[in-house]
C-alpha cells in the first residue's frame, strides 16, 4: 500500500477516526455559528439601549 493510502486507511480504523474527524469538525463549526449569532444579537441590543439612552438626554 502506497504512503498516502495508508495515511487515509488509518491502519484499518478510518472507519472510526474519519467520521471523528468529521464529527468534530461540525461541532466546533456550530459552536463557531452559535457564539457569532449570540454576539450579533447582543451588539444589535446594546446598540438599542445605547440609542434610548442618547434619546433621553
Amino acid at each position: 500500500m502506497s504512503g498516502v493510502a495508508a495515511f487515509f486507511a488509518m491502519g484499518g480504523y478510518a472507519a472510526f477516526v474519519w467520521p471523528s474527524y468529521g464529527l468534530s469538525a461540525l461541532g466546533i463549526g456550530a459552536a463557531t455559528f452559535v457564539t457569532l449569532n449570540s454576539y450579533r444579537r447582543t451588539r444589535a441590543a446594546l446598540t438599542l439601549l445605547e440609542g434610548l439612552k442618547d434619546a433621553k438626554k
